[in-house]
């Protein structure tokens, strides 16, 4: 039952790094910094970070003190967002093949539209700034 919620991993890391990037307010972070926090691939994170950019929910700043922060307040930036900027429109599955077999009776009922209609509602109103705990950094584990 732990993967009755599938997120693809570009999905889970954009909304890691945005959640890790709101606890920041104001700081610019590189690749490095957050794919160490997050222990990712830096390539991995790189390709997600750019989705993010063009969906303007992150900001770029080039050069040897470069990175990225976010490009809108926490407060406005929904999951949902975040989500669609990596995997697209957030579609709520009907039928676990993919194609209706059971005669218009589902043997898991309205169980699937239930459980896909809790998603959209907590990504939609979902923001940041509800998440903003602090999550581990490396100089935290420095000192330790």
């Amino acid at each position: 039952m732990a993967n009755v919620l599938k997120i693809s991993d570009a999905a889970s890391l954009a909304l890691h790094t945005m959640v890790l990037l709101a606890a920041n307010p104001g700081k610019i972070m590189s690749t490095k910094d957050i794919a160490g926090v997050l222990k990712v691939s830096e390539a991995h994170l790189a390709k997600v970070l750019q989705r993010l950019g063009r969906a303007g929910l992150v900001t770029s700043q080039r050069g040897p003190k470069g990175g990225f922060s976010l490009g809108r307040d926490s407060r406005q930036v929904s999951l949902l967002e975040v989500y669609e900027a990596v995997e697209g429109p957030l579609e709520t599955k009907t039928c676990l093949l993919g194609k209706p077999v059971c005669g218009g009776k589902c043997v898991l009922g309205g169980l699937l539209h239930k459980v896909g209609s809790e998603v959209t509602d907590y990504f939609t109103q979902t923001r940041l700034s509800d998440l903003t705990f602090p999550l581990p950094s490396e100089e935290c584990h420095a000192q330790a």
